[in-house]
């Protein structure tokens, strides 16, 4: 990636504001790579969070993280080999892969997200669902890396911070459904 649009990554990401629903950490960084991890406990079970995770993810992945912006274009097909893709008419794209599928409990997916996916770069996905007294822990993890003549501890941060806005999202999602009467 060029320096330039390394920069021009590193500035958008600075202008996001978020509000982090539980634990978000930088778990380790060096030149060729990162992990991240955010984590929230909701007051939901399994089952529903995994719908909403699933089946619903256009309701709750911010549009402003999406390559054309627009509602009805995002889905997870949650089979190994299945994709979480994105479709505006005759654009298309593949934001991961889907590796390993065990429903209510783990989603595993593989590629590179955003700019990642441009620069080269490639990780590992998870969505990690956990019961815990009165609800659900659904965490949100990622290792990502691979050549490129940036160094990636720049990244590590921005993407940290997109990731929990992205889960900030999920929980706003669940929690507004959850309050919802019944019909």
């Amino acid at each position: 990636m060029s320096s330039n649009l390394f920069r021009r990554v590193l500035l958008a990401a600075g202008l996001v504001t978020l509000s982090v629903p539980g634990l978000a950490e930088v778990k380790d960084a060096s030149a060729l790579g990162f992990t991240v991890e955010n984590s929230v406990v909701l007051m939901t079970d399994p089952a529903n969070a995994w719908q909403a995770l699933v089946s619903e993810v256009d309701g709750w992945w911010p549009k402003d993280h999406t390559w054309w912006g627009k509602s009805g274009t995002l889905s997870i097909d949650a089979r190994a080999g299945g994709c979480f893709c994105e479709k505006s008419g005759q654009r298309q794209a593949q934001h991961l892969q889907v590796l390993f599928v065990d429903p209510g409990k783990l989603l595993r997916l593989g590629g590179g997200l955003g700019p990642l996916q441009g620069m080269g770069l490639s990780g590992v996905l998870e969505w990690r669902l956990l019961p815990v007294d009165g609800g659900t822990r659904i965490t949100y993890w990622y290792r990502a890396g691979g050549y490129t003549p940036d160094d990636l501890r720049a990244l590590a941060g921005v993407v940290d911070q997109v990731q929990a806005q992205q889960l900030a999202g999920l929980a706003r999602y669940i929690a507004a459904r959850s309050s919802k009467p019944k019909s």
